[in-house]
């Protein structure tokens, strides 16, 4: 019966983590800033 409880417990461990593993991650996209338009080309000095 412990052996059935262990591979249960083994299986629900991988499915947990493949989930967690294939989640989407935005924490660097969240802090980073927008980025800044370029000026026109009429308007840089040379």
């Amino acid at each position: 019966m412990w052996l059935l409880m262990l591979e249960a417990g083994v299986a629900l461990f991988l499915l947990v983590f493949i989930v967690w593993w294939t989640m989407p991650s935005n924490k660097k996209a969240d802090r980073a800033d927008p980025p800044k338009p370029l000026p026109p080309k009429d308007d840089v000095q040379p």
